[in-house]
């Protein structure tokens, strides 16, 4: 997805749909697949985050001055940041080209979302040369950082790209010299793109990115939305058995009863410490060794014998009562 062919395939493939009463049985082969896959399930921070985007893209529509405000995505492994990236940016790409759908004729369609990685050890040049690959703009290595940003800058603009994601924002460290540079090198796109940057990364309030005045250029330019592990209880509200219950009600097995999942509630949040993604790693897991194994449901037994994350299994395991 770090090409625009792949974004451009991802977001217009319709995502797995969750089985309908009147759908024809799928095969074997089609349960499986549809588990590894599976629906996105939609949590507090996508919500969130969603809200925020349509806001600030607004917000900055018609900013020309300065740079417009950005949004930080952070949290710990497995809290399903980068879903919740790829989810909005999604939903922007569908909706923006509903809108302005490519002039008939046309050799390209419109690219509202770009998403980029920060690749390790980024240096600026490797981080624009990143840009200029998700478009497909020729880099030669004669090419100067200076033109390539030139270059990505008119591009992008002339493309009409609104969104920009970029993802593993953790792996740069401003208080090095090739880590302060990607982050000036970041901050010019910002005021020379019309778009509204999202960045997502582990923890990113623990790193150099909000410290020094680099930091404080970023943090004062961004609003931050945490990912973090789903809380048992918040207030009146029990979002992490909301979620159990959404990813129950998409399972496609035979003889699995509703609700039993959701009995195993404090079991789910103490082996998963609340990670939305070790909760869907662990139940599709599980969903499919009951289509292997014929029994066509899950179990707590099914659960305990799942292998999760070493993340996870870091936590302290609940008593295997069955």
């Amino acid at each position: 997805m770090t090409t625009w062919r792949g974004w451009h395939r991802f977001a217009t493939t319709n995502p797995p749909a969750p089985p309908q009463p009147d759908d024809p049985p799928r095969s074997l082969e089609e349960r499986l697949a549809y588990h590894s896959a599976f629906v996105t399930i939609r949590t507090p921070a996508i919500s969130a985050l969603a809200t925020q985007v349509r806001t600030l893209m607004i917000l900055g529509r018609h900013q020309q001055t300065t740079a417009r405000p950005s949004l930080i995505v952070t949290g710990p492994a497995a809290a399903g940041k980068t879903t919740a990236l790829l989810n909005v940016g999604r939903a922007c790409h569908l909706a923006h080209t509903r809108k302005n759908p490519a002039p008939p004729g046309s050799a390209h369609a419109v690219a509202p979302v770009a998403y980029v990685l920060v690749p390790p050890g980024a240096t600026a040049k490797t981080l624009i040369t990143e840009f200029a690959r998700y478009l497909g703009i020729p880099v030669t290595t004669r090419m100067t950082q200076t033109q390539i940003t030139d270059a990505v800058s008119h591009t992008y603009t002339t493309a009409g790209v609104q969104l920009v994601l970029i993802d593993e924002i953790h792996r740069l460290n401003p208080r090095t010299t090739t880590g302060a540079q990607t982050a000036d090198l970041i901050k010019d796109l910002t005021e020379r793109l019309p778009a509204t940057f999202v960045y997502a990364g582990i923890n990113v309030t623990d790193t150099p990115l909000f410290s020094g005045t680099r930091g404080a250029q970023l943090a004062g330019r961004a609003t931050l939305i945490t990912c973090g592990p789903l809380p048992a209880r918040h207030g009146t509200r029990q979002p992490f058995r909301d979620v159990i219950t959404d990813i129950e009600n998409a399972l496609d097995l035979h003889h699995h009863k509703p609700g039993t999942l959701l009995r195993h509630a404090p079991y789910l949040h103490q082996r998963t410490a609340g990670r939305i993604g070790s909760l869907t790693r662990l139940i599709r897991q599980a969903a499919i060794t009951a289509i292997h194994d014929g029994t066509e449901r899950i179990t707590k037994t099914t659960l305990d014998a799942v292998q999760l994350d070493h993340l996870a299994e870091q936590h302290t395991r609940p008593t295997r009562n069955r």
